[in-house]
């Protein structure tokens, strides 16, 4: 008995908790009692008291009419608020504490804002539309955006939102709420509006839930006609109705009835839910229990005034139980209605005086018991903040959606060599889509509108017959399904046409119904949903489809090819990404000085242009290009300019492949030069220590001017030492329509042979990297090149990173070097321009590599992660490390193996700046390129350019200390709290 007792009081206490939790909250507004609300209820005429219902619209864009219109309504009637359409915010903040000093009772200040202040004004945050913050799935990011619209609607004066939309969207004609709705399941709109609604009116901003009884089965558009649902009331109470209570449940402000004839809900022929006493009344206040403030959706809409002349509408509106009057088309002729209405008994002035005090709560709820007012300096500052920005940034890459991944062929991988041929439909310039995904992968761009001719798209069909991938943009859309979305019909036969071709991929920054258009879409190898046409959208599409961010998106609708929530996940692959800076907290003020020295540097002539690239724990928070590649030229510098890199060849390609072969155990750094040579036989090379050559100690020669045995007295090339064409006795390109003798390679080790030896000490030297060519192409039994290709620039996805870049790059997409008229007598332009280098045909271990700032950096970040990237082990940590860091055994030699390294003594010259930990290490290069890694803080700073063009006597860049003061500047960008310099 006594147990049974126990579990009787048990269940009684589970049961009354339940019933506690589950109590409805009231709206905050509504709880407790103001003596503010009480007398100026009480100073208020019976006239006045109806006026505060009213809620007129107001545009900050119009004429001195307009606001003479509206002041007059202030004046003489005191009306209750306003709702504020399009225009701009400061325009907006004036007119706001211009009428509330004409207010005599303060007015309670409104915006439509579903998706922020930017639906109604300029020059400020957008954020996505519902759909696409359905998609990301992160609930914690919708109460965050819904706090910093409440946050920018408080700053601007506004004290009501009409948002979130709550309706259902389960018809994917719905020409007016479709993305506005969070989608298509009742518990998923219920719960992401409650964090939209609670984000608000945390901030004190009243939410409003719209539009009931639900518009989202709907084919027309209230504000052109009357739609009618006829579905039953059962299916109203399980779906529509749910969202709705969820809300009044927890605590809603605000709802805002839409104009529908439901005819299951009010069977009354063409009355709107509007009107609706049944709906207004009887269902949202009595039976759901709401006592928040309910508006009227816009009583000029055409669902509402067509059959309802001015003062009607607002009349029976009352008479339907609303208390605001939204978007009055004429207050004087509705207020005359109103005062008759209550004459003849139709309304009480009981009533009036109820909705009149709900409006006074809310206004004192929201603060206008205090005097109101909206700065205007620093106005757009205040609005447009770095929260906004990292918002919409979160947002926008956690709803990318991948529907569909043939082959895993996503993400895209530079290491795969097919052409991409990338197709923008509707946005006949690049785009940030365009932009961001040049940073990772090399495509051929092509565009077409959304509405070209039929031969256009067939012109560029035939074109795309030679690639083997294909990525298409679909940009440049509407919101209007009667409109196929913005796109023609033969925008839409194209884009079926293209889901036929090998390994198509489609990327649809649009309505996700316009899936239901492409009829081919099953046969696509890939399809990804990015929801918005904007730039964080494009930004994090592009970061998806490389790798470079996790997809995690799922459709908020069901669409013809994919299903509710469908969705593939795949993880990021850990390779560098394109980032914000303030993402990072770096304030983009403090990049500008960077510009500034890019640019001054080409104004002095120390270079025609360059590329400058930093990240920060693999995040690339600036990468810029500026100038030309040849002085005075149009053709300008872009981020895929390849430049010459001269001695950073010997970290990005020498010191790589060393590593390798260390790691595996085919290289002993302790032996020396003899031990893998054996023509040094006999001479004094053959005894010098590796690890002596790689610290620059050794005592060799530091360059000798092979080029001088191939020119005569006068200059003039030596007979039988070149030839303009390749052949099997002249094999080696030097420079263009030049080939050197194919002997000559032999003369260039002899020479170096038979150069003195110095003593042992620090002093730089480039010809040791000739022997380490000889010792890897030995060990790895191929040429250096090929090696290096092979086994990390083409796995890495590093396709920049190459020796001889004119085999894999157009001319207009390298930077030229010096205008040789002493060696090769021509411009050298895509061919290396260390003379040793060229005389190898382009291969040596000390320069000759090509390549772009994103790919060094790249390389720069695996080395920092001690041998890993995009989650692979390229490298030996440990010989890494030991590659990296200051030798032990030559203690008055600031470098490491190969790496140069900060300069601790501070009587010597340092070849960076002091920032640099004593970690950090990289190396510099003649033709005027830096590459650093900084562990310490996780900083890679890469600078490239082409100082030498056109002449190798041109030394500004370092006179000027043009690299030194931008890799200051980036740790100084770097700090938390920068000290005034």
């Amino acid at each position: 008995m006594k147990n049974i007792t126990a579990t009787l009081l048990l269940w009684v206490i589970i049961l009354s908790n339940a019933s506690f939790l589950n109590a409805q909250i009231a709206p905050d507004f509504t709880k407790g009692k103001s003596l503010w609300v009480d007398s100026v209820f009480a100073s208020l005429t019976p006239d006045q008291r109806i006026s505060q219902l009213f809620m007129v619209a107001v545009w900050s864009n119009k004429n001195m009419k307009h606001v003479r219109e509206i002041d007059n309504l202030i004046e003489k009637y005191n009306i209750g608020g306003i709702i504020f359409m399009q225009g701009g915010p400061v325009r907006q903040a004036k007119l706001i504490n211009y009428f509330q000093k004409k207010a005599q009772t303060p007015l309670l200040n409104s915006i439509d804002g579903e998706f922020g202040l930017a639906m109604r004004l300029d020059s400020t945050p957008q954020f996505p539309r519902q759909m696409t913050l359905a998609a990301a799935g992160n609930d914690s990011l919708i109460y965050q955006m819904g706090r910093e619209i409440g946050r920018e609607c408080r700053r601007i004066g506004l004290q009501v939102n009409f948002a979130p939309v709550v309706d259902i969207n389960n018809n994917p004609e719905n020409p007016v709420i479709s993305m506005r709705s969070f989608g298509e399941d009742k518990t998923s709109v219920a719960k992401k509006s409650y964090q939209y609604m609670k984000g608000l009116q945390d901030e004190h901003i009243l939410a409003c839930a719209k539009h009931f009884p639900g518009h989202g089965d709907t084919d027309k558009d209230s504000h052109k006609t009357l739609p009618v649902i006829s579905q039953p009331y059962s299916r109203f109470d399980s779906l529509e109705f749910y969202p709705f209570r969820y809300l009044i449940d927890r605590g809603l402000g605000s709802a805002m009835v839409g104009h529908l004839f439901v005819p299951a809900l009010d069977s009354t022929p063409n009355l709107p839910s509007t009107l609706s006493r049944k709906i207004v009344t009887g269902l949202l206040r009595n039976t759901m229990k709401f006592d928040g403030l309910i508006f009227t959706d816009a009583l000029n809409m055409k669902g509402i005034s067509e059959d309802n002349k001015p003062g009607v509408a607002e009349v029976k509106a009352l008479m339907a139980g609303n208390d605001v009057l939204l978007f009055s088309s004429d207050v004087p002729i509705a207020l005359e209605q109103i005062k008759s209405a209550i004459q003849s008994g139709q309304l009480t002035q009981e009533e009036i005086d109820e909705h009149c005090k709900k409006v006074l709560m809310a206004k004192y709820w929201a603060g206008l018991n205090q005097p109101p007012s909206c700065p205007t300096r620093h106005l757009y500052e205040e609005l447009n903040t770095t929260t906004a920005e990292i918002l919409n940034i979160k947002i926008a890459q956690a709803s990318i959606t991948l529907l569909k991944n043939n082959d895993s062929l996503l993400p895209l991988n530079q290491s795969d060599t097919s052409k991409i041929a990338q197709i923008s439909l509707g946005a006949i310039s690049k785009n940030s889509f365009s932009l961001q995904l040049s940073h990772y992968q090399k495509t051929d761009f092509f565009s077409l509108s959304n509405h070209a001719i039929s031969e256009a798209y067939n012109e560029l069909l035939t074109k795309l017959s030679g690639y083997k991938r294909i990525l298409v943009q679909v940009n440049g859309l509407n919101q209007k399904p009667e409109e196929n979305f913005g796109m023609s019909s033969q925008c839409i036969s194209f884009l079926n046409e293209i889901c036929k071709l090998q390994n198509a991929i489609i990327v649809f920054f649009s309505n996700p119904y316009l899936l239901n258009r492409i009829t081919n879409l099953s046969h696509a190898a890939c399809v990804v949903e990015a929801y918005e046409y904007n730039k964080f959208s494009q930004i994090a599409a592009a970061d998806a489809i490389c790798g470079r961010i996790p997809i995690i998106g799922k459709l908020p609708v069901s669409t013809l090819p994919f299903q509710l929530n469908s969705g593939i996940r795949l993880t990021s692959n850990g390779k560098l990404q394109v980032v914000n800076p303030q993402t990072l907290g770096i304030e983009k003020k403090k990049l500008d000085k960077i510009d500034s020295i890019a640019i001054n540097g080409i104004r002095e002539g120390a270079y025609p242009g360059c590329q400058v690239l930093a990240a920060k724990n693999g995040k690339v928070f600036y990468y810029k290009s500026f100038g030309t590649l040849f002085p005075g030229d149009s053709s300008l510098v872009t981020n895929q300019t390849v430049y010459d890199l001269a001695s950073v060849t010997k970290i990005a390609a020498s010191a790589l492949a060393l590593i390798d072969l260390a790691g595996k155990g085919k290289i002993n750094l302790d032996k020396t030069l003899g031990d893998y040579i054996p023509d040094l036989e006999g001479t004094d090379k053959k005894n010098i220590l590796i690890k002596d050559v790689l610290t620059h100690q050794a005592g060799l020669e530091p360059w000798i001017p092979f080029y001088l045995q191939t020119l005569n007295k006068d200059g003039s090339w030596r007979e039988n030492f070149y030839q303009n064409k390749a052949s099997e006795a002249f094999p080696k390109q030097v420079a263009d329509s030049l080939f050197i003798k194919k002997e000559f390679t032999n003369q260039i080790y002899k020479k170096i042979c038979e150069s003195p030896l110095k003593k042992k000490e620090y002093k730089y030297s480039d010809l040791g990297y000739y022997y380490f060519k000889k010792i890897i192409e030995h060990e790895t039994g191929t040429t250096l090149d090929v090696y290096l290709k092979n086994t990390f620039y083409s796995k890495m996805g590093l396709a920049s990173l190459c020796y001889n870049p004119l085999d894999h790059f157009k001319l207009s997409e390298i930077a030229p070097t010096e205008n040789d008229t002493v060696f090769r007598k021509q411009w050298v332009h895509g061919y290396v321009h260390d003379q040793g280098a060229a005389l190898l045909g382009g291969v040596g271990g000390h320069a000759g590599l090509f390549g772009n700032a994103m790919d060094l950096a790249a390389l720069m970040q695996m080395y920092m992660d001690t041998g890993s990237y995009g989650g692979t082990c390229w490298l030996n940590p440990l010989v890494v490390k030991a590659f990296t860091r200051y030798c032990a055994f030559c203690p008055d030699n600031r470098r490491g193996l190969c790496f140069d390294k900060p300069e601790m003594d501070e009587k010597k010259d340092s070849p960076v700046v002091k920032d640099c930990s004593p970690l950090s290490f990289g190396h510099s290069g003649f033709t005027g390129t830096f590459a650093w890694a900084d562990p310490e803080n996780g900083l890679v700073y890469v600078f490239l350019s082409n100082r030498i063009c056109p002449k190798a006597t041109n030394n500004k860049i370092t006179k000027m200390g043009i690299r030194s003061a931008i890799h200051h500047a980036f740790y100084y960008a770097l700090q938390k709290n920068n000290p005034t310099e």
